[in-house]
């Protein structure tokens, strides 16, 4: 008879595989989704990033631009990832808190579900299957 395993050690290869598919999904849905309207592509013009911080606007949307294409491409690598994660969650956090800090918990809700995520992988790190693995195990060889 099989019994169900109700829990899982860290560092098991199931886990290990799940954080990669986990990476790869939410990263690649960043991109997709938010990142390649800023950039213009699928839309007929680019997304205006708002700007609660009132930075400079073209420093404005570089950063909103990176945090939702260049920097989750670096999570789906495994490169650099729980660095990767700090300006994502800067631009996740600032539209829950700021952008839609008054709004119903419905409007908030996209915001907030991507900052739970990007924490989980700030955390967590990026696992075995990463560049930032085999760098890290190279290092200590």
């Amino acid at each position: 008879m099989k019994v169900i395993q109700l829990h899982s050690h860290i560092e098991s290869s199931v886990n290990d595989l799940a954080l990669l598919a986990f990476r790869v999904a939410v990263s690649a849905q960043l991109i997709v989704v938010h990142g390649l309207k800023k950039l213009g592509i699928g839309v007929t013009q680019a997304e205006n990033v708002p700007n609660p911080l009132h930075l400079p606007q073209a420093i404005n949307q570089v950063f909103a631009t990176s945090s939702n294409v260049i920097f989750p491409l670096f999570i789906i690598f495994g490169v650099l990832t729980r660095l990767a994660t700090l300006p994502i969650l800067a631009v996740t956090l600032t539209g829950y808190f700021i952008v839609h800090g008054n709004d119903p918990l419905l409007e908030r809700d996209v915001p907030f579900m991507y900052s739970i995520v990007f924490l989980l992988i700030l955390i967590l790190g990026p696992g075995k299957y990463s560049i930032d693995n085999i760098l890290h195990r190279k290092q200590f060889e």
